[in-house]
């Protein structure tokens, strides 16, 4: 997989890629205040925050620590896919996706078998419900077929200088083990940079909701995102959550306020409560901004899986 040259530049010089789609306002003259000890109460093992408007990391736990990262795999799915273009392209839905995402337990966009969905309404059903069949459709259009997809998710990782990054599957669910899908908090932050500069990803993982009414060609689907920081907590951009038992509660996370930006990841915040990694990227993002706010974690959408 060959990609743009200016982004294979950007990875090989930055220690972490910038989030140009954040910098649209100009930078604020000084830097939100924050003590310099870092936030508390975090308590992921594993968190990168990373300030896109000044380039510099500004605070982090175990950032080189290779961990499972579970959905957020599906950013680089998503990544691959963009790169390879076609977003109009029709793919029609087999049942061994719906079966694949059943078998192994994963988080489902409640795809119909038959159905015949472009592309682009595919990156939704994949970033926002965290759809495995979706995720296992597109990896088998862009491959063609998983083992090749899977080749280019690699590929990417290397041209992009993700030297912790080892993708086993195209969605993150724990097979062939628990662990075999891997990276940093560094290294994904980086990924969210050359992410998030592509104008389709950013404007999906920023979505609360996407409907798509029935058609003759497809069933109708309305696919809720995962990721509530969005619509909660004041300029959240994204990015993607994640969960298994191995990987716990995680999360990819992006936002803005004014002139500021700044991007994040907690790895496994959490075991057994999925509001807390919401609540360690809040406790983040509080302390790099300068504000004292209290984060309140908003209930789960019924019906709508966690991830």
């Amino acid at each position: 997989m060959r990609l743009a040259a200016r982004h294979r530049a950007i990875a090989a010089v930055l220690p972490l890629a910038a989030v140009p789609s954040l910098m649209a306002a100009p930078a604020p003259a000084r830097a939100a205040a924050r003590p310099a000890a870092g936030p508390t109460g975090v308590g992921a093992r594993s968190a990168l925050l990373y300030d896109v408007t000044a380039g510099t990391t500004a605070w982090s736990r175990a950032a080189d620590t290779e961990r499972p990262i579970a959905s957020i795999t599906k950013v680089m799915t998503a990544v691959v896919v963009l790169h390879e273009g076609g977003l109009g392209r029709k793919v029609t839905i087999k049942r061994k996706y719906l079966t694949y995402a059943r078998k192994h337990d994963g988080s489902t966009a409640a795809l119909h078998a038959g159905d015949k969905l472009t592309v682009r309404q595919l990156l939704n059903a994949l970033l926002l419900p965290s759809g495995c069949d979706a995720a296992y459709a597109l990896a088998d259009t862009y491959g063609p077929g998983k083992k090749r997809f899977i080749a280019k998710m690699n590929d990417a990782a290397r041209e992009l200088g993700l030297a912790h990054t080892t993708y086993a599957n195209f969605d993150g669910l724990p097979w062939p083990t628990a662990t075999s899908t891997r990276s940093t908090a560094r290294d994904q932050v980086r990924l969210a940079g050359y992410a998030m500069d592509d104008a389709v990803f950013r404007g999906t993982v920023a979505r609360r909701t996407y409907k798509l009414t029935r058609t003759k060609a497809h069933h109708a689907y309305t696919w809720t995102n995962t990721n509530r920081l969005l619509g909660s907590y004041k300029g959240a951009a994204g990015i993607k959550t994640g969960t298994t038992d191995a990987a716990g509660y995680s999360l990819l996370f992006a936002a803005r306020r004014g002139g500021h930006a700044f991007t994040g990841i907690v790895l496994n915040s959490s075991t057994t409560d999925e509001r807390a990694r919401f609540t360690d990227a809040a406790r983040m993002l509080d302390w790099a901004f300068g504000t004292t706010d209290t984060y309140r974690v908003p209930p789960a959408p019924t019906n709508t899986p966690t991830d």
